[in-house]
């Protein structure tokens, strides 16, 4: 069997055409239409007015904090099944994560443990829309408006996901994502962050240009610590083109999890992420399964070597927050129980799930996980 990836960019469209526009006009820079374009579409996208393109989605996050003012001695609800991105960024401000554990069901942060974590210091919840499945945000948006927070989307894995017939990104108060390689909408490195705050938007574009004044003269006078987090005009030409095909490489992730499932169902100790609810649609970034290994008869661990001497490449799940030694040194609080994310990190594990993998490469994965099963 020929190696087959976790992950493979898909770029079927107009990218190499706009790349070479922007090269070849000399618009490589922040400065260019692509980067406009590629916000105003994105924004179109989500269901939201603004958007501003960054480098990563690491700072897509941690620009979102700043425009909604979340500093120093705040705190910042976020899941412990996560990846440590979401919780450098709080860190970035000065404020500190503070975790939850996640639903056994839909790995997405458990908002029945949301409240007994709110504090007189608490500013926001950060929500993290796990593998593309969105969270419960009505019951999240419903814990912010009580208790007055801020509500921040991770939808770093989730776009085009869908929640009650709304897109990720649109729920709150202003949303990071990510372009990283093995995204559905990738543009190798890059970010964006998309709100429906003319005054959130504003600050979120003038952290991002090193607190240069929006309107009037570059005078080089600065009033704030501000960051140089632009995105470039050929970054954003891979951007836009991809937008253009969000729809149907959504469709493409969508349909090959459901081949998983299809050639996995009979299969003894295979969990699946739970299906998506009524009128939600799941993106499902990274095909995930956790093994029971009394039923499947192996580990996690022998599965995944298994695996490798087939040429199938695999990726290990986040290990919790709450175990991190960066963030107990930092000053986070570790202590407690999170036993669903301790066993999805046991457990867990993606197969490959790139846009692009075909139907044949699914049933090969299968059935070398269905052979090895005892």
């Amino acid at each position: 069997m020929a190696n087959i990836p976790v992950c493979e960019p898909l770029l079927a469209g107009n990218e190499l055409k706009y790349v070479m526009d922007a090269v070849q006009t000399g618009w490589i820079s922040s400065s260019g239409k692509y980067v406009t374009e590629f916000e105003n579409q994105f924004a179109k996208y989500c269901d939201c007015e603004f958007g501003v393109a960054v480098c990563n989605g690491t700072i897509a996050l941690h620009l979102a904090l700043l425009a909604l003012g979340i500093g120093k001695d705040d705190e910042v609800i976020i899941p412990t099944f996560t990846m440590i991105a979401s919780a450098f960024a709080v860190c970035y401000t000065g404020a500190k994560p503070v975790f939850v554990d996640a639903d056994k069901d839909t790995w997405n942060i458990d908002v029945t443990k949301i409240e007994e974590k709110i504090t007189p210091k608490t500013k926001a919840i950060m929500p993290v829309h796990i593998f593309g499945k969105m969270c419960d945000m009505d019951a999240i948006c419903a814990i912010a408006k009580k208790h007055n927070l801020y509500v921040i989307e991770d939808a770093a894995e989730a776009h085009g996901a869908e929640y009650h017939g709304k897109k990720s990104g649109s729920f709150s108060d202003i949303a990071g994502f990510s372009f990283f390689a093995n995204k559905n909408i990738t543009t190798g490195e890059g970010g964006m962050v998309v709100t429906n705050k003319k005054e959130v938007y504003d600050r979120a574009r003038y952290f991002k240009n090193v607190c240069f004044p929006l309107d009037g003269p570059r005078n080089y006078q600065h009033e704030d610590i501000g960051y140089n987090y632009r995105m470039s005009n050929v970054v954003a030409a891979i951007g836009l083109a991809q937008v253009e095909k969000a729809d149907e490489y959504r469709e493409m992730r969508i349909r090959n999890h459901q081949l998983y499932r299809k050639y996995l169902k009979d299969v003894p100790g295979i969990i699946f992420q739970a299906t998506p609810a009524e009128n939600c649609v799941d993106v499902c970034w990274m095909n995930t399964i956790v093994i029971d290994p009394e039923k499947y008869g192996h580990t996690k661990d022998e599965l995944i070597a298994h695996l490798k001497e087939n040429g199938i490449d695999t990726r290990l799940l986040f290990t919790g927050m709450h175990k991190q030694k960066a963030l107990l040194d930092y000053g986070c609080d570790g202590s407690g129980e999170y036993p669903v994310c301790e066993w999805l990190t046991e457990n867990g594990f993606y197969l490959p799930s790139g846009s692009g993998l075909t139907e044949n490469q699914i049933v090969s994965i299968c059935d070398v996980i269905k052979v090895f099963a005892r």
